[in-house]
């Protein structure tokens, strides 16, 4: 089964590669869509459609920014290779010019600059971009992990939530009944009060009609249907965020429909309480892949 995912999350890894260090740093946040931004050295930017193409492979959305440096190693080996036969014929040229046009010689600094005279141990490039690849699928797999254990923690809560919603759908179908007696008992009682003539018939056509107004079955049974689908949707799990908030605007439209047909307050404080619960809910799922 599917887990639930965060998108945020961090990872950093190194590792040392043909005497460098290559790190790379990984920050994910919530975003529509899954959208990659990279700042590589120049030695790795041809690497850059490899890169997204791994995170496309483990991440479904967010905003990842990839930060990765190349540091020289401690123990990299800083001599130059001199080339003795080209320096030696390279003196010999110099002695013979400045010979016939009695010009000064050449400084050490300048016939080291001479090419082919000396040579510094060049980076394999097929080892640098090997590394990069495997420490970058390295910090992906941690940036997955650290994205899974807080999607857990989002999951839960939202588990948690949901339960609390249950329960104020369960408290507040439970009062209906009597709430829809009271109405009825509280509009014969003025109406005896006011001591006047009333056709039966009609009395009970207003009083069914009122009853129909202030009917909430309707609401709450689609309240506990959508219950009952966030549930599934997070049992399923994957990438489930965009459709747990769509199920959290329909939520909100049912108990916005409750509150406005509330006959007491405590109906009425109950739909605050749904509301309450739900945004409680938006909020985090907005940060669920």
């Amino acid at each position: 089964m599917a887990k639930i995912h965060s998108m945020t999350a961090f990872a950093r890894e190194s590792s040392n590669a043909d005497h460098s260090i290559v790190t790379v740093e990984l920050r994910s946040v919530n975003h529509r869509y899954l959208d990659c931004s990279f700042k590589l050295p120049d030695a790795l930017r041809a690497l850059e459609p490899r890169f997204r193409e791994l995170a496309g492979k483990k991440l479904a959305r967010g905003k990842l920014d990839c930060l990765m440096r190349i540091q020289a190693g401690a123990e990299r080996n800083s001599t130059l290779d001199i080339n003795q036969e080209q320096l030696s014929a390279l003196m010999d040229a110099t002695s013979l010019v400045t010979g016939k046009l009695e010009t000064r010689a050449p400084t050490a600094l300048e016939i080291l600059q001479f090419p082919g005279i000396c040579s510094a141990e060049e980076q394999s490039e097929e080892a640098l971009h090997k590394a990069a690849l495997d420490i970058f699928g390295a910090a992906l797999g941690t940036l997955a992990e650290s994205r899974q254990r807080e999607g857990e923690k989002l999951a839960a809560m939202i588990q948690e939530r949901i339960t609390a919603v249950e329960g104020e759908v369960t408290v507040t179908r439970s009062l209906v009944p009597e709430l829809q007696k009271a109405q009825r008992d509280r509009i014969l009682t003025r109406i005896d009060d006011l001591g006047v003539e009333v056709e039966q018939g009609r009395l009970e056509q207003e009083l069914v009609y009122l009853a129909q107004k202030s009917d909430v079955d309707e609401e709450l049974d689609r309240l506990d249907a959508h219950v009952e689908e966030v549930r599934r949707t997070l049992k399923k799990g994957g990438p489930c965020g965009r459709r747990l908030d769509f199920l959290m605007q329909e939520l909100n439209r049912e108990a916005n429909t409750l509150s406005s047909k509330s006959t007491s307050s405590s109906t009425t404080q109950n739909a605050v309480e749904l509301k309450v619960l739900i945004e409680q809910m938006r909020e985090q799922i907005q940060n669920i892949e």
